[in-house]
């Protein structure tokens, strides 16, 4: 039995409540996946998988359904403090071979800066597969240049939710997801 993705959509949520398992389903509830059984996965892009918008994946999906997806997800019951998450994608211009997704969460970052970080890192993960050269310690937008200039990455970017916590107190939680069609 293969069970590899033919589709994938990427979406993100944010949710507040006073109690965290409820905030969850609220970030649940924008990113549009919670009518899903998620079975959380690690970090393959599988090959030949095409990215869907999330609108047309999201009607694709069937109450109940078990839907496999990379997630990141970040919680805080401490007011204004800054909390993301974010999931990464570099995708081979061969895409016969498979790619990588990351997912990332952090405390105090941007969103710009921790979307960044979650492409940097799919990015790295499958230029390290490619056998391409790169001085790890140099800056993402450096290591992206030489990333696009050796034509083996096709594409790489990111999805990222960011919020403050709730200034009075209740939970709050980010998630950013890939969610995988069969």
């Amino acid at each position: 039995m293969e069970l590899i993705p033919k589709q994938i959509f990427f979406t993100k949520g944010v949710g507040i409540h006073k109690d965290k398992l409820a905030s969850f389903e609220l970030a649940l509830r924008k990113a549009g996946i919670e009518k899903c059984n998620l079975v959380y996965v690690s970090s393959i892009f599988p090959p030949n998988c095409v990215i869907i918008p999330k609108a047309k994946g999201v009607k694709l999906i069937k109450p109940g359904q078990i839907t496999f997806c990379v997630m990141a997800r970040n919680e805080t019951n401490e007011p204004n403090r800054l909390i993301a998450s974010a999931v990464g994608l570099a995708v081979p211009k061969d895409r016969g071979h498979y790619g990588y997704i990351s997912e990332y969460h952090s405390f105090g970052k941007t969103a710009r800066k921790a979307g960044d970080y979650a492409e940097d890192l799919a990015a790295t993960m499958l230029a390290t597969t490619l056998g391409i050269a790169f001085d790890p310690d140099e800056a993402w937008d450096s290591r992206k240049q030489v990333y696009n200039a050796t034509n083996y990455i096709f594409k790489s970017t990111n999805i990222c939710q960011s919020a403050e916590g709730n200034k009075h107190g209740k939970w709050t939680t980010v998630i950013a997801a890939a969610v995988m069609l069969l």
